[in-house]
């Protein structure tokens, strides 16, 4: 897959090394854990994405909430959504990163900046390669760039192309 400056939404280097995780399922984050406030601070921004249903996650632990687009608007393509129309799940307290969808090309750069990493199962060609482990965020700073990457999970969810 060739990838151009227009594809990539400019994401700054993520500072230090990549936090521990686990390498099959369930995928999680084990060091560099997101304080609590700001993992609540993030899911209740979560919430606000207009069109969308919260719920249990289907696919991950029972303390993962999830974010479900209303089937009326899930315009995307099928790999644009961890199953069904849910599109990203938070992680429980001892975890804080999301499983989220994105489009191929922000999927190499999240992982490429440190941001991210490709779900184990995905690696293996299982799930679709655009199924990411984004890492909680840290502080505010690192919080307003997984909040962009939630977004554009959401409108790659929706089918609405990057401008």
């Amino acid at each position: 897959m060739t990838v151009t400056a227009t594809d990539r939404l400019g994401l700054p280097r993520r500072s230090g090394e990549r936090p521990r995780t686990r390498p099959h399922n369930p995928h999680q984050q084990l060091s560099d854990i997101a304080p609590p406030d700001l993992q609540e601070a993030l899911w209740a921004r979560m919430i606000t994405l207009s069109g969308t249903q919260i719920g249990r996650s289907r696919v991950s632990l029972p303390d993962t909430r999830a974010l479900y687009l209303l089937p009326e608007l899930a315009h995307g393509p099928e790999h644009a959504f961890v199953s069904g129309t849910e599109f990203a799940h938070l992680h429980g307290r001892g975890d804080g990163s999301l499983h989220l969808c994105l489009p191929a090309a922000v999927a190499v750069e999240a992982i490429e900046q440190g941001w991210a990493e490709q779900h184990p199962m995905a690696r293996r060609g299982y799930l679709p390669p655009t199924l990411l482990l984004v890492y909680g965020p840290r502080d505010t700073d690192e919080m307003a760039v997984v909040w962009r990457l939630i977004r554009n999970a959401y409108d790659f969810a929706r089918g609405i192309p990057r401008t």
